[in-house]
């Protein structure tokens, strides 16, 4: 029974008409890409959940800051909070190293140095993103647009023939509607993804703006101790 269904659906895929194959094609091929785009960045955002949560551990054991950043700085891949602390460290000791500064105007550069730095960190988060956006807004219509043109092609094929029954009818309606399904198929996941990945990059970017906010807290705490 399923193999009868299966070459079914199959013989109606060669069947449809070569603007509804194309169409089907087209979608197929977007849903390959979505699911490849869905599958990179959930690696990219699990590893930089794990970067930004080892990074947490180590900042909060009272490690020493200058110590702290010799190691992010040697690593080449660092990425998410690393990145915002070693961009904020740097900027802190280069304002604090010039005579005559305000403490205010170091805070200020120190904060604008992270806040560059976070935005960078999100920017390639946020990589790829409105591809699975755009896949899951227009699939939909593209698989509507091949069941239009589908019936439009079969009732015109009927009107031709002059016999309307439902063994001539069906293939035609079938043909068309498994368009809307690929449409479908293709724009669910990416809709689904979308919505997770744009949850988890908010997460991100609250995450980092509370930790620029207390790392700015302990840099002003330390400046206010030590002679300039």
């Amino acid at each position: 029974m399923e193999t009868t269904q299966s070459l079914s659906v199959v013989k109606l895929l060669l069947d449809a008409s070569l603007p509804v194959q194309f169409i089907m094609a087209l979608l197929m091929v977007m849903s390959v890409l979505s699911w490849t785009r869905i599958i990179m960045k959930w690696i990219d955002v699990r590893h930089a959940r794990l970067h930004t949560e080892d990074f947490e551990r180590a900042f909060w054991s009272g490690a020493d800051l200058n110590h702290m950043y010799q190691q992010v700085s040697g690593k080449k891949d660092g990425i998410g909070m690393e990145k915002i602390f070693q961009a904020g460290f740097a900027e802190f000791v280069k304002l604090r190293r010039q005579p005559g500064g305000e403490l205010s105007d170091t805070m200020d550069g120190t904060r604008r140095a992270m806040k560059a730095a976070a935005q960078r960190e999100l920017d390639e988060l946020d990589r790829h993103t409105a591809f699975l956006a755009t896949v899951g807004s227009v699939s939909p219509y593209i698989g509507l647009f091949g069941t239009v043109w589908g019936i439009m092609h079969a009732f015109i094929g009927l009107g031709n023939a002059g016999n309307a029954t439902l063994a001539t009818v069906a293939p035609g309606i079938a043909e068309a509607l498994i368009a809307t399904a690929i449409g479908l198929f293709a724009a669910i996941p990416a809709v689904v993804a979308y919505n997770r990945f744009a949850y988890d990059i908010d997460r991100f970017a609250n995450r980092f703006d509370t930790f620029m906010e207390e790392f700015s807290n302990i840099l002003q705490r330390q400046a206010t101790k030590a002679p300039n």
